[in-house]
């Protein structure tokens, strides 16, 4: 029961956030109810999957997400997500969780940082033009139309956050938002519900390698999965009515908290 409930509260911030639930469900069971780490990633993945597909549909159905970018930068999470899955057992999950604590401490600052774009009055970018990512997304006062910018280096970045998917269990989604929303120049909450269409995939390719392994416990997985896609339909609803600001607050004190969540668990050897 507390399960379910810490995962429906999970789905809703990964949801609203573009994170995905398992900055909040590896930490809990782990922390809170004394699961084994590996046990807690594998579930994390499914619940990822979860978040995905629960505020995925809702999202593309409004015409939030960009599906053609996130297509594209699939290639790169994908990639990434194999290459740290295999690469877990190798790493010293610990110290890269201390480094990633680090690293998202300097996003949460970076993004709470306003923006004068939002890529909406920069000009074209012509790897943009070629693959045809510029679009529109309904704002509050009507259709707002932006462009693409940067596509090597937030290719790059997708490479980077799909290894650490891989290698933690979670969707990486604060590195997937901030490549988008910081590197490409789009707006925020188009890189937020786009970042929801794409964890699922990047958690589907390294769940594979976990599942082999034994990591994925369906009694565990199976309730966690049901309260992360409610949560995420809920956050999907209250996502199309705030203003970005307001998830801005929302991303950097929940990245925050991730931040400090990995560094503890790195250093007490709990990644």
């Amino acid at each position: 029961m507390l399960t379910g409930l810490g995962s429906l509260f999970a789905g809703f911030v990964g949801a609203l956030t573009g994170l995905g639930g398992g900055i909040i469900i590896v930490p809990m069971l782990t922390l809170v109810f004394g699961i084994d780490i590996r046990l807690a990633v594998g579930a994390s993945l499914v619940s990822v999957i979860a978040t995905s597909s629960g505020a995925a549909a809702a999202f593309v159905k409004e015409g939030f997400s960009n599906i053609r970018i996130g297509m594209f930068l699939e290639i790169a999470t994908t990639i990434g997500a194999v290459c740290g899955a295999f690469l877990h057992p190798v790493i010293s999950t610990g110290l890269l969780g201390i480094i990633f604590g680090v690293v998202l401490i300097f996003s949460a600052v970076i993004s709470m940082r306003p923006k004068h774009d939002d890529g909406v009055a920069i000009p074209s970018d012509k790897l943009a033009k070629f693959l045809r990512v510029d679009s529109a997304y309904p704002g509050l006062d009507g259709r707002v139309d932006y462009h693409v910018h940067n596509i090597p280096q937030g290719f790059g970045l997708m490479y980077v956050a799909g290894v650490l998917s891989g290698l933690l269990g979670i969707g990486s989604g604060a590195m997937k938002v901030l490549a988008m929303d910081r590197a490409m120049r789009i707006p925020f909450k188009v890189s937020t519900t786009t970042s929801n269409f794409m964890i699922g995939v990047t958690a589907v390719a390294s769940a594979g390698v976990y599942l082999s392994r034994g990591y994925i416990h369906p009694g565990l997985a199976m309730p966690v999965m049901l309260g992360v896609a409610l949560g995420a339909l809920l956050g999907a609803r209250v996502l199309a009515k705030t203003r970005a600001s307001k998830i801005r607050v929302i991303f950097s004190v929940a990245i925050m908290l991730m931040a400090i969540e990995m560094i503890y668990s790195g250093l007490t050897g709990k990644l």
